[in-house]
């Protein structure tokens, strides 16, 4: 068992340890100056440099994302549970859902700021719901129309309740599939939050901090900001992952 989650540990370090290595060896090997491409090395320096805005910029980034991603959690699972369990309501909106992910984000992302001048921290957490709630809508409503009539029907012979067959199956069904949308719905919100901070100058954020490296063309800065977003999405990623193991756990499956 020790030897085990020391694996699960110890090969992600690993692999992204020699993926650094592989950075800083290609930027070596083909004799890149740093205003065309920063090496790993010329990033620690501008981290240390800037670490009290990284801190304070990474928390405006990271909290706004995070109620994006909680919204995008409550109407996600919402209209996942109305396509769900009503055939017509799934032909009717799905249309609508597939329609608008299919729209550019970085379309979006203007016409939001235009809409809403002003409520900065209002625009970046609708961008990152709106991105980021249509994976956990479509897992849900998926998980729950697939659900066995045999057993709806066994609960009903039994006067189950509607609510009673959601919450004793349905539910417990559709929890793979959500926490599967979960962790793409994490590295979405991310995305959003960072457009409405590019794209709306507001001053704040990690986008805010990655457009002034490139306004000022400090490739390090701009480099060690797209580090610590990855940096926040793998932590993320990992808390979801951590989330589904207590809820949902029985549905991972042993390697053979």
């Amino acid at each position: 068992m020790i030897a085990r989650n020391w694996r699960k540990v110890a090969v992600p370090l690993a692999a992204i340890l020699i993926f650094l290595l592989a950075w800083e060896w290609l930027v070596w090997f083909m004799q890149w100056p740093r205003y065309k491409m920063a090496a790993p090395s010329d990033v620690w320096p501008a981290f240390w440099r800037f670490r009290h805005m990284f801190l304070e910029y990474g928390w405006q980034t990271l909290w706004r994302t995070m109620v994006g991603l909680g919204l995008a959690v409550v109407v996600g699972t919402a209209f996942g549970m109305i396509m769900g369990f009503s055939r017509t309501m799934r032909d009717a909106l799905y249309p609508l859902l597939v329609g608008f992910n299919a729209i550019p984000k970085a379309t979006v992302v203007p016409v939001i700021a235009l809409m809403f001048v002003g409520q900065h921290d209002f625009n970046t957490v609708l961008i990152a719901f709106l991105i980021s709630f249509f994976p956990i809508s479509v897992s849900v409503a998926i998980g729950l129309s697939t659900l066995e009539p045999e057993y709806r029907d066994i609960l009903r012979s039994l006067g189950a309740s509607r609510f009673t067959i959601f919450w004793k199956i349905a539910l417990p069904k559709t929890l793979p599939e959500f926490f599967g949308a979960l962790k793409v719905a994490v590295t979405l919100a991310f995305i959003g939050t960072n457009l409405m901070e590019i794209v709306e100058p507001h001053g704040r954020g990690l986008g805010h901090l990655f457009d002034s490296g490139r306004i000022s063309a400090d490739y390090p800065l701009m480099f060690a900001v797209l580090i610590a977003l990855a940096f926040l999405g793998i932590v993320l990623y990992y808390g979801v992952v951590l989330l589904e193991k207590i809820f949902a756990g029985w549905a991972e499956r042993s390697p053979t």
